[in-house]
């Protein structure tokens, strides 16, 4: 076994590779505090026939027995991944693809598995940093090594990997990922932090990925495999001078026509009549062989050729494809309340991306509950994103959220989290579900302005608004040109993909992809003013459509009201095995839930019958007060007097002096086991026994 190790936060990070999965191309363990990773990479000896694009995999799978604890549930093992794997894995995924090389077409697995689960709350970067070092240490052709960290910015100061102790109180919270060179891959949120201070973040955390990429290079150097070759990519200058030729002048004419399917199709056409003109059995002959085929490398040139037009039009022209300048959003439009039995929603445009957006209002029975290697938890705010095909104009088959929807959902529920209402002041469940229906560029981040509008129709108080824009970037040399409200198109081609979500204050979330070796601190500081720039232009137009949040709910939600007992009063409203507070919901109709520090919600579509509980409730948990009447009922006689509840489960003492204002020498002279009768509260002694008077009462009668 050979092992290297680093300092991070006061506790030993240690990679070793040799005594586990010994078959595997690349196989580490990777140690910190109580948590310990297996990162393992396997490629196919050989590329499948045909495939132009590089099949990777990436797998983050958490096993309960790693936190000590078995699967709930009737299946005793772990079943479908869960929303945390899916994310983790796109996170590991996303830094690494960029990095393989060209012409690598073999099929190419990483799987994280963790072992072991401490407090730490680092395995996902462990396994960020597991398969790059698998891959690094491996025959693999990679071009990484690449490290990971998150940063969190607490009480003003960055700190690195913040456990699980330090979440909830951060203000700003990222994970960053790069190479020695340069940062590939930033996610994450804030509490609307500034431009300035998410760009001190990532340097920051650079700075740290730097020293985790010297241990992987130090373990390479002990323990790594010469790497596989890699087939170079075929060229055929003439082949491709000929269509370039042909194609040229139809192609410049395409690329600049506005609508997404109409471009599209144009340029079908074109590349279409290429085929059928350069791909003949003589010109297939001459380049690959007898019998092959020149289709794949026909597109391939057309392909590049395209991307090379658009590209070089914005760096030299400022142009776009659909005739934007580089700072330029599409129109906008904005409709709100459209679905009548919707608790909340709006209709977001923003070219030819649109998504409908809902908001539900539910109770503490809709919470979500997860079990997960932390504990049991449940979540009162949920964002579900779907991408039906229709939405690019695909016929495919339907089929559950995928990894792209849940992360665009995760996204969008990030940069609104951070304007949610307490449960303290609004103590509802809240589900919003964004349907895509057209997409050509950011549905996330159009996603995230129609469900800041959802939720305003549906008057939840959220603090303020949130919008969200998606930037791009062109980099040839020194030429350099950052794209506002990217196209499809321009993600595709572009070297940057970059989503920002704010309010007019600050970010609260953020992810930035590139597909290129880096980029400068300028350039970042450039795009992240120009999405702020179009972010506040968004959120004028937001304004305009909805200006303030609604001030009642829809008729169709329900009301939640709360009320507060003391916590020794529980037991009453409850009763024994529930027995009371079955019988007011058996009256009243309304759902009614109590937690333990004695906060009750009552929730129901009829505010009469919500008000009736509540009279209910005050009456079991209410206290006798000193001078107060009450009609009270006798429950017990004694020789010396009466016992009268007053309250339910409190009775008083009613003296035989206290009967009547007259001499009483026989308590069932005046009064009977069952009478009601009114009685004044006159004294409560220190240990809370009510002593009653009907007498007083006779006096003021007769006074009165």
């Amino acid at each position: 076994m050979t092992s290297v190790e680093l300092e991070i936060k006061g506790k030993r990070l240690t990679i070793e590779t040799g005594q586990m999965a010994r078959q595997a191309d690349g196989a580490v363990v990777i140690k910190y505090g109580d948590t310990v990773v297996l990162a393992t990479a396997v490629a196919s000896k050989t590329a499948r026939e045909g495939l132009d694009f590089f099949p990777l995999t990436i797998d983050y799978q958490e096993r309960t027995y790693s936190a000590g604890k078995i699967p709930g549930g009737f299946f005793k093992r772990e079943g479908r991944p869960s929303e945390k794997e899916v994310l983790t894995s796109r996170l590991i995924d996303r830094p690494m693809r960029p990095l393989f090389p060209a012409g690598f077409y073999c099929e190419t697995q990483g799987i994280v598995n963790v072992l072991s689960y401490g407090n730490e709350n680092v395995s996902d970067m462990l396994g960020i940093i597991g398969i790059s070092t698998a891959l690094h240490i491996s025959n693999i052709p990679f071009g990484g090594p690449v490290g990971g960290v998150r940063v969190g910015r607490l009480d003003g100061q960055f700190i690195i990997n913040p456990d699980s102790t330090e979440l909830e109180n951060l203000e700003l919270n990222l994970i960053v990922a790069g190479t020695a060179d340069a940062v590939i891959m930033v996610e994450g949120g804030g509490a609307e932090v500034s431009e300035e201070t998410l760009i001190e973040a990532i340097d920051f955390a650079h700075q740290e990925i730097k020293r985790i990429i010297a241990i992987q290079n130090e373990l390479r150097a002990k323990v790594g495999r010469e790497k596989l070759p890699v087939p170079p990519v075929a060229e055929y200058p003439e082949l491709k001078e000929a269509v370039v030729q042909h194609v040229s002048g139809r192609i410049h004419e395409a690329i600049h026509i506005p609508g997404k399917h109409e471009r599209q199709g144009a340029l079908d056409i074109v590349l279409a009549e290429a085929v059928k003109l350069f791909n003949t059995p003589e010109n297939a002959a001459k380049y690959k062989g007898e019998g092959k085929d020149l289709t794949r490398d026909i597109a391939n040139i057309f392909n590049d050729y395209e991307n090379e037009i658009v590209r070089n039009t914005i760096l030299d022209e400022n142009r776009r494809a659909d005739g934007r300048k580089p700072d330029e959003i599409r129109e906008i439009t904005c409709i709100m309340g459209l679905l009548p039995r919707v608790h909340g929603s709006a209709l977001f445009t923003r070219g030819e991306t649109q998504a409908i957006v809902s908001t539900t209002l539910g109770t503490s029975d809709d919470e979500q509950k997860i079990d997960s290697l932390d504990g049991e938890t449940y979540k009162k705010f949920m964002l579900h994103y779907n991408f039906p095909p229709f939405s690019v104009g695909e016929a495919k088959p339907l089929r559950s959220p995928g990894r792209r929807e849940i992360g665009h959902g995760a996204l969008a529920e990030r940069a609104i989290r951070q304007v949610m209402p307490t449960k303290e002041a609004f103590p509802y469940t809240i589900r919003i579900v964004s349907d895509v229906l057209g997409s050509n560029g950011s549905s996330s981040m159009a996603t995230v302005c129609g469900a800041t509008l959802s939720l305003m129709d549906a008057g939840v108080p959220i603090s303020v608004p949130v919008a969200g824009i998606a930037m791009g970037l062109i980099k040839e040399g020194e030429k350099v040109v950052v794209l506002t409200d990217i196209l499809g198109l321009e993600d595709h081609l572009g070297d940057m993909d970059f989503k920002v979500a704010g309010t007019t204050k600050g970010i609260t979330a953020f992810q930035m992809d590139l597909k290129i070796g880096g980029v400068s601190r300028g350039i970042l500081e450039t795009a992240l003013e120009q999405a702020r720039k179009g972010r506040m232009h968004i959120l004028g137009k937001m304004a305009e459509a909805m200006p303030a949040i609604r001030d009642d709910l829809s008729p169709h939600a329900p009301r939640i009201y709360t009320m507060q007992i003391k916590p020794d009063k529980i037991r009453e409203v409850i009763g024994s095995g529930g027995k009371v507070i079955r019988g007011i919901v058996e009256q009243t109709g309304c759902k009614i839930d109590i937690d333990d520090s004695g906060t009750i919600n009552i929730a129901s579509a009829d505010s009469a019958s919500a008000k009736k509980a509540i009279e209910i409730i005050n009456g079991i948990v209410a206290e006798a007060e000193v001078g107060k009447t009450y009609m009270g009922k006798v429950v017990r006689i004694a020789d010396f007097g009466a016992f009268v509840e007053i309250l339910p489960g409190t009775d008083g003492l009613l003296h035989i002096s206290q009967i009547s204002d007259k001499r009483v020498a026989k308590v069932t002279d005046e009064i009977n086991m069952g009478d009601e009768i009114l009685v004044k509260v006159i004294e409560i002694d220190g240990q809370g026994r009510v002593r009653l008077s009907r007498k007083e009462l006779l006096k003021e009668q007769k006074n009165n």
